[in-house]
């Protein structure tokens, strides 16, 4: 377990991007989470539909975003609509439901798995937050008892990502069930963000909106479901007490969300069939099982995800440094994420997007890397 209030400054995602575009060679960039899949038809033509429009419905969108949408939304977690805020993202999502936890004055300490995506530890200390991680079990499954053990009266928030980035693992719901318990214990409230829901190999995903809990709240976004993440259409789904102060919140931080781009998502919730989801999600299994078998040829251990599409592997003797990374670049012509960034319990391992048709290409240029060392 580790406690860190240090503040969150760059993004080490944009340093390895911008160090991979530099470099003097070919390079396969497996850095960030840039689906390279077509997105539904049915949100291009949603989009060109409503560019055809009457300029009237160019204007200000309501605030809590465009009523088909949260309509759509709430039919589809099965929630009532006035909970539902479309957001700019999951990303801004987080935000509110972290703000309202700091609000609430019910402590200012987040509880956060290690390794964790970095941008929660970054929203939690720019919030004036402390951050305490505890490390995830061997498999990747949440540390249930140590999160009950690290929780005490300073806990505003315990945070969740499921299926994990970047571990690839689901959690149970029996485990989010029992995080929720903790949290409730200690007057505090449970964030799940679920952006990967519709990435889930295993068929046992549940949402946390399954609990009915009034301490729950649940954020997602359509950038990665729908290969759209320059539309920036996310939503959070918060409990009655709640909802209220984060829709003002949204209303002051953006005044409203993007109006073309929900019309286009909220035609493609209409009208994209199930096959289209499996679709995607058969690319990734091919390209998931390519770039492990070629890792294996490479000697690494590697995590095979149950949900998302990022694999983590260790190279013996090459730790998971930014300075390793950049070897990697620019000896080997593969981008990866440091380890490093996601905490301390996964430093030695790079992480791996899979968003890209060369996946296996990559992971045969790290196979023969690694055979000439």
């Amino acid at each position: 377990m580790t406690d860190s209030d240090d503040a969150y400054d760059e993004p080490l995602f944009y340093r390895v991007i911008q160090y991979a575009a530099a470099a003097d060679r070919d390079v396969v960039t497996m850095v960030s989470g840039n689906p390279d899949w077509d997105p539904p038809t049915a949100l291009r033509t949603g989009l060109e539909s409503y560019a055809d429009g009457d300029p009237q419905d160019f204007q200000y969108p309501p605030s809590e975003g465009l009523g088909d949408l949260r309509e759509a939304i709430a039919a589809r977690r099965d929630v009532d609509e006035d909970r539902v805020v479309v957001t700019n993202g999951a990303a801004e999502a987080n935000y509110l439901a972290m703000a309202e936890a700091m609000e609430r004055d019910a402590g200012a300490e987040f509880l956060l798995t290690d390794p964790v995506y970095p941008y929660y530890p970054g929203k939690a200390t720019m919030l004036g937050g402390a951050v305490t991680r505890v490390p995830v079990h061997e498999d990747g499954r949440v540390d249930v008892a140590g999160m009950r053990d690290a929780a005490s009266a300073e806990t505003a928030m315990i945070v969740l990502n499921t299926p994990n980035n970047p571990t690839g693992t689901v959690y149970s719901r029996d485990a989010v069930a029992e995080l929720a318990d903790v949290a409730a214990a200690n007057d505090a409230l449970l964030l799940v963000d679920e952006v990967y829901d519709h990435f889930d190999f295993t068929g046992r995903f549940e949402s946390a909106l399954t609990l009915d809990r009034d301490d729950v709240v649940v954020t997602s976004s359509f950038s990665k479901s729908m290969a759209i993440t320059g539309f920036r259409v996310g939503y959070g789904v918060f409990p009655d007490s709640l909802v209220d102060d984060a829709r003002a919140r949204h209303m002051l931080v953006n005044v409203t969300g993007s109006r073309p781009a929900q019309a286009a998502v909220a035609n493609a919730l209409r009208e994209t069939p199930p096959a289209y989801y499996e679709s995607v999600r058969d690319t990734l299994r091919e390209r998931i099982d390519a770039f492990t078998d070629a890792l294996d040829a490479a000697g690494a251990d590697y995590t095979t995800p149950e949900g998302a599409f990022y694999v983590l592997a260790r190279f013996e003797g090459f730790p998971g440094t930014m300075s390793n990374v950049q070897q990697l670049i620019d000896e080997a012509g593969v981008a990866g994420m440091p380890g490093e960034a996601f905490g301390d319990a996964y430093d030695d391992w790079i992480r791996f997007s899979l968003c890209t048709d060369r996946a296996k290409a990559a992971a045969d240029r790290l196979a023969t890397y690694f055979d000439r060392r």
